[in-house]
């Protein structure tokens, strides 16, 4: 039988110390979470391996080290309010909860809505909420937000998350364009403008609902 403590301090040690992450505050959050709790019982064996685990079908909770260099290149502060997009059973949204005061975790698929709830409630995370909508949408109702993190990787940034982020803000997600290697990437608004740069090289697999409109050609 798989010891989960000692595999979550593997993937720590392993995974996140050695791939330039320096946040302690993140790293006591990955040291501490359960995330077996966040992949269905079946696979809790690979839990802590470095891929993306696949958790319903087309959906696929991030690999630990991609989703710990993008936290921490999101910069959340204890007071920041957070956006996770694609937030699946919540793994990512538990580790945003102890560095964030708020987290919203929007996902469009109500089974992996329940499942969220019913883990983040486990792990305590109290000042996560799970809502329901379309991914591309965002949820306008809690905006503006601090942070967004975009769960997956996405061929363009939907102009409605742009539009919810805050002066200041953070965007952290992977753009994976047609033929090219996804390129993690992060966008910060300053003075009302939005600008982007790339952070790192990766594999992520896809967002569903988040697909660039259809380009006419006459």
């Amino acid at each position: 039988m798989i010891d989960h403590a000692v595999a979550r301090q593997n993937m720590v040690s392993g995974q996140i110390r050695t791939n330039r992450v320096t946040d302690e505050r993140l790293i006591e959050a990955m040291e501490e979470i359960p995330r077996e709790l966040f992949v269905p019982r079946a696979k809790r064996g690979v839990a802590y391996v470095d891929e993306d685990v696949e958790i319903a079908s087309g959906r696929y909770l991030m690999e630990p080290m991609v989703l710990a260099r993008l936290v921490q290149e999101a910069e959340i502060r204890a007071s920041d309010m957070v956006l996770d997009v694609g937030c699946g059973t919540g793994y990512a949204s538990a580790v945003m909860a102890r560095l964030a005061g708020t987290v919203i975790a929007l996902d469009t698929d109500e089974a992996l809505v329940s499942e969220a709830e019913q883990a983040l409630s486990a792990v305590g995370a109290d000042n996560a909420i799970v809502v329901t909508g379309a991914l591309a949408d965002g949820f306008a109702e809690q905006a503006p937000y601090d942070v967004i993190l975009v769960g997956g990787a996405v061929d363009h940034l939907p102009q409605a998350l742009a539009d919810q982020l805050a002066e200041a803000g953070r965007i952290v997600g992977v753009v994976r364009e047609p033929g090219r290697v996804g390129q993690a990437t992060l966008w910060a608004r300053h003075r009302g403008a939005l600008s982007s740069r790339s952070l790192f090289e990766a594999s992520l697999p896809p967002l569903p609902g988040i697909v660039r409109p259809a380009q006419f050609e006459f």
